[in-house]
């Protein structure tokens, strides 16, 4: 990953440097991954006086999760429709409340530790770059039917009046979504755990893990770790350590990049603090940062690490083909991660075998799914619920491995191309 060091340091809320694991340590429940997925079970878990130990092989929130988009609203990367083919009508409906809970759960969380340098933010815009104002009418009415959820629906007059663009039509604002900043959440949930007695150990990559048996060993280069449970939480950095977690997913890069210092220039353009995503299958997405002095704006997607600097520049033009009167904004910062998507598009969430847990492939779902995936686990663990078996109708299938990679790139393409025609065909 390329690092924006002068934006996240200069706006994270500390810089505190945790452990290395050295020797042998012995607890509860040992979770692999610092990223949003990973902190939230051990919190959880933490909560309920269980003994944690979280593994990194980088730093909290080194990946995806401290360093994307900051949207959380509720919803998927796979259409309702599709997901009620895979799991039924009925577990559809709890898996979308699910997502809803998650919105609730970021933004308690928020409240209770008193997390202030996550600046939340209300409101989430998304916006169609075609004319179709029935589709989202259409959608609004079933999801306020469905979930009692409420979604404005806004004209076109009233999405080019906020965002300056030609591009844009008609959209649906959700007022209880809103956006953050990630890192900061992460760290102080990093905090919280182990003010609870969690232990985090950074730049302690696992190595080897011997599974079976009552007892799990997880080994680093300079210790391990016994344990009743594990949790793997390790998305698009997913590596050898179990095949079975390796096959199923696709490591797809994703870019970001952050404008310089304009606030005059960018309010000529964009006149809302609501964070902004448009309706193509791999769009883009943005929002002010800096109290509306920078844009942060994200999209792209490929399945090899690319070129942050090229990719930036594409961003850009896209961001100048939205917005012509931003043309004389310069871009200040660029990074890329690596995010985990599944063959179906849907989280992986479950228990291997006893006592070993995988909470994975948040790709394209946003933070609030990646909490409450995390929360699910937990609660199995914990002997709370069973709510996590509503995912296991979508399973570890193959992701295809190369070739997988080479079809999703294609895949990417062909989407960007019937994009393409409907927006012209409008």
């Amino acid at each position: 990953m390329s690092y924006p060091d002068t934006y996240y340091r200069r706006t994270m809320s500390e810089q505190k440097v945790r452990p290395v694991l050295a020797g042998a340590v012995d607890c509860d429940t040992v979770i692999i991954g610092a990223g949003l997925a990973g902190l939230t079970t051990a919190l959880q878990l933490a909560r309920a006086g269980h003994s944690v130990v979280v593994l990194e092989a980088e730093s909290v929130g080194y990946g995806a999760s401290g360093r994307n988009g900051g949207f959380v609203s509720p919803g998927f990367a796979t259409g309702g429709d599709e997901i009620a083919r895979m799991a039924g009508s009925e577990a559809a409906r709890k898996i979308h409340r699910l997502s809803i809970e998650g919105v609730d759960f970021v933004r308690d969380t928020i409240q209770s530790l008193g997390i202030d340098t996550a600046y939340p933010q209300p409101g989430i815009m998304s916006v169609l770059r075609h004319d179709d104002g029935a589709s989202l009418k259409a959608h609004a009415e079933y999801v306020a039917r469905t979930y009692d959820y409420e979604l404005e629906y806004l004209d076109r007059d009233h999405v080019r009046s906020v965002l300056k663009s030609s591009r844009y039509y008609q959209g649906l604002r959700d007022a209880k979504a809103f956006h953050i900043h990630p890192l900061n959440y992460l760290r102080a949930i990093a905090d919280e755990i182990e003010r609870l007695g969690g232990r985090i150990y950074e730049s302690s990559p696992a190595t080897a893990a011997d599974l079976k048996g009552a007892e799990k060993t997880i080994r680093s280069a300079m210790g391990q770790v016994k344990a009743r449970q594990v949790v793997f939480t390790t998305g698009g950095y997913t590596g050898t350590l179990d095949g079975r977690l390796k096959r199923a997913v696709l490591p797809i890069a994703t870019y970001v990049m952050l404008s310089e210092e304009a606030p005059d220039l960018i309010r000529e353009a964009i006149a809302t603090t609501d964070a902004i995503g448009d309706n193509r299958r791999a769009g883009d997405y943005y929002r002010l940062v800096d109290g509306g002095r920078r844009i942060l704006w994200g999209g792209r997607i490929t399945t090899r690490a690319a070129s942050s600097a090229a990719l930036a520049g594409e961003l850009r033009r896209e961001m100048i083909g939205t917005y012509p009167q931003l043309s004389g904004l310069k871009t200040e910062l660029a990074w890329s991660g690596l995010m985990a998507y599944a063959r179906h598009l849907m989280p992986q969430i479950g228990e291997l075998q006893p006592g070993v847990w995988y909470c994975t492939a948040f790709g394209g779902h946003g933070l609030n799914t990646t909490a409450i995936g995390g929360k699910l686990v937990a609660e199995g663990i914990l002997d709370q619920s069973d709510r996590y078996t509503l995912f296991k109708p979508f399973g570890l299938p193959w992701a295809g491995g190369l070739a997988g990679l080479a079809v999703a790139q294609l895949t990417y393409w062909k989407l960007q191309a019937q994009d393409w025609w409907r927006e012209r065909a409008a």
